[in-house]
C-alpha cells in the first residue's frame, strides 16, 4: 500500500530528467567519442566538390528538356 509515494517520486525524477536536464556539453562528448569536428567538415566539402564536378555537365541541360518534341519520352 505504500507504493504510491515511491511511484510519485519516480515520476517526479523522470520528469526532471526529461524536461530539466542541463545542457549537453557537445565538446566534451566529442572528446569522449574521439570525433574530430574539423576533419569531418572538410571531408563533406570534398565529397560535395566531387559530386558537383561529376554532375556539372547536367546542370545546364534542364531548360532543353522543356523544348523536346517528346520523342524520347514514353
Amino acid at each position: 500500500m505504500g507504493r504510491g509515494r515511491a511511484k510519485a517520486k519516480q515520476v517526479k525524477v523522470a520528469r526532471q530528467l526529461k524536461y530539466n536536464s542541463g545542457g549537453t556539453d557537445l565538446d566534451r562528448l566529442r572528446e569522449e567519442l574521439g570525433v574530430n569536428h574539423d576533419s569531418n567538415q572538410n571531408d563533406d566539402d570534398v565529397v560535395d566538390d566531387e559530386l558537383a564536378d561529376r554532375y556539372a555537365d547536367y546542370a545546364g541541360d534542364s531548360d532543353d528538356d522543356d523544348e523536346d518534341d517528346g520523342s524520347r519520352r514514353r
